[in-house]
């Protein structure tokens, strides 16, 4: 049986407006411009061969709590992620304006 998250804290440069982003073990996408990378099967396993970038399509509040989808600019397929307290908040009011 294979876990279906792995925690890899890991820092990158976001291929779409190029912030420096340190990330926690959770990090999963850029806290900027809100854009992830298509890297993961399964969360943290990096076992996806795409590697498209995947941009922020649509934000859902359900309770209190934000989540945003993403799609990836490759290959169309889409993961939901919530948004982190350390997230652009003007990002994702824009992103739900857009909606």
């Amino acid at each position: 049986m294979h876990k279906k998250f792995s925690r890899n804290k890991e820092d990158f440069v976001c291929e779409h407006c190029n912030q420096a982003v340190t990330g926690n073990g959770y990090t999963n996408h850029c806290p900027n411009c809100l854009y992830s990378k298509h890297v993961d099967i399964n969360p943290g396993d990096r076992a996806e061969t795409c590697c498209g970038l995947m941009q922020p399509v649509e934000i859902h509040q359900k309770s209190g709590v934000y989540t945003l989808t993403h799609k990836c600019t490759k290959c169309g397929y889409t993961r939901p992620n919530k948004v982190s307290v350390n997230d652009n908040f003007d990002q994702v009011v824009t992103l739900s304006v857009r909606k």
